[in-house]
């Protein structure tokens, strides 16, 4: 355990929590909406707002970074110990889009405080999980007594992630040497529920297609050419029913090929949360499980790879009937990949499976968005358990381990850095990331605080 006195921590951060989470508000202000033109200025006055505020925090080094789109910000703070490890926090300063007329109670970018959250568009997703790191940097020098942290602290809040960080890579990148770390703490993720505090281990990839089939020049009359002409419509429907097994996995040739499997104590940590299946299916306004059998609903979306078709079209859609063989039809798949899958692999595979299944006389078109790759920290490795340490001393309870369905950027960077990305966030399912109404738990986001100013000597201890 580092030295860092819990009491102390505790009370620098209730003594300055007020006067934090005003400048929350006021950051919670600026519409730094990156997906509306609109709003571009607004996402420079916020990168411009965070370098500001973390010179005030006390980092020596505060810089805006350019990108084609919008900017980031990287700040930098060198530990006084020259055997330091180095952490990046990675986090974002741009939100999604939030209008009176969606839904919200109160105008999104006017943050109130009631019951002990503060609403606000950004206030979880992801200004209120970026901007703890401030007061807790300073509650980890209060309380220690140290005039620099415990680590060679690097920052580095992007612009774009709600925009599906198109720059993103490609500044990792360029920066690539002064982005160099031994881990990357990334503040943009959760926690189970209010009173289970969790650690994320990993997060999936993404690889998405769009399979587009041909075949005559235009619709034709069915009755004069059908039976007698392949159908594009019918192929789509072939290949869509062939993308999965009787038993629920993906029928991609090489689909599996080194996927990491799940350990025996993984699944017993999964099977520790308090996870109700019925609760679960009604936040997925659905009415029954399905997936690879074998595996619980929780190993099925957060440690294992899906295929999913996102959308399917082709021929006559409107009311009455038409009787046309189309010219064209097609599918959007997208396929969430984990650990030990290579996107570019599983691009090729998929590519070379719908070309084997297409027949004579049907053309096709087989397109492919950018990847993300998948990214997961071991259980054991001391980077994470000093992060669950940090957060237990913060929550004072034992801290259980989970992991993302979801696909994000955080993967680039241990691609580019080779760094190992460890997940710190505070946010609970009913912040409602994206919705109206958007709030952050502000005890919660305190104890974000206190978690953060005890895993700077955590992880100096544990990297040493």
């Amino acid at each position: 355990m580092s030295d860092t006195p819990d009491n102390a921590v505790r009370t620098y951060t209730e003594q300055h929590r007020a006067a934090f989470l005003d400048d929350l508000a006021e950051w919670l202000r600026i519409p730094s909406v990156s997906a509306q033109p609109e709003h571009h200025g607004d996402v420079r006055r916020s990168a411009e707002w965070l370098s500001g505020k973390l010179s005030e925090t006390g980092f020596p080094v505060t810089e805006i970074w350019e990108t084609p789109g919008a900017p980031a910000v990287f700040a930098e703070w060198a530990s006084q110990d020259p055997d330091a490890p180095v952490v990046l926090v990675y986090g974002h300063h741009d939100v999604q889009p939030a209008a009176r007329e969606d839904g919200w109670h109160t105008d999104p970018f006017d943050p109130v405080i009631r019951d002990g959250r503060m609403y606000g568009r950004g206030a979880a997703d992801d200004k209120g999980q970026v901007f703890f790191h401030t007061l807790g940097v300073r509650a980890h020098l209060a309380a220690t007594g140290r005039t620099t942290p415990a680590v060679h602290l690097k920052l580095l809040i992007e612009g774009e992630e709600e925009s599906g960080s198109p720059h993103f890579r490609a500044l990792a990148e360029e920066r690539a040497g002064r982005l160099a770390a031994d881990v990357v703490i990334v503040s943009d993720t959760g926690m189970w529920n209010e009173t289970t505090p969790t650690v994320c281990t990993g997060m999936r990839g993404l690889a998405e297609c769009e399979i587009e089939l041909s075949g005559p020049g235009q619709d034709i009359h069915s009755g004069s050419f059908g039976g007698a002409v392949p159908n594009p419509a019918t192929e789509i429907a072939r290949l869509v029913a062939a993308l999965h097994d009787q038993d629920g996995r993906v029928a991609v040739p090489g689909f599996y090929d080194g996927v990491a499997e799940l350990t025996q104590a993984e699944r017993d940590l999964f099977a520790e949360l308090p996870f109700d299946e019925a609760t679960w299916l009604r936040t997925a306004s659905s009415h029954a499980t399905a997936g690879e059998a074998g595996y619980s609903t929780l190993e099925r979306i957060w440690a294992r790879p899906t295929a999913e078709v996102n959308g399917i079209g082709g021929g006559y859609q409107g009311a009455g009937s038409k009787t046309v063989i189309p010219a064209s039809a097609l599918v959007k798949l997208s396929f969430r990949l984990v650990a030990g899958q290579d996107p570019e692999r599983i691009q090729e595979a998929v590519r070379l499976w719908a070309e084997s299944r297409i027949p004579a006389g049907i053309g096709h078109r087989i397109t492919f968005a950018p990847a993300t790759r998948p990214c997961l920290t071991p259980l054991d490795h001391p980077a994470l358990q000093a992060v669950a340490r940090a957060m237990g001393r913060a929550f004072g309870t034992k801290i259980l381990f989970t992991r993302e369905g979801g696909s994000g950027p955080a993967a680039d960077l241990q691609d580019v850095l080779g760094a190992p990305v460890l997940f710190l966030g505070i946010s609970v399912p009913s912040d409602g990331w994206h919705g109206p109404d958007e709030k952050v738990e502000l005890d919660l986001l305190l104890k974000g605080v206190e978690t953060a100013a005890h895993l700077w000597g955590e992880l100096a201890d544990a990297l040493r």
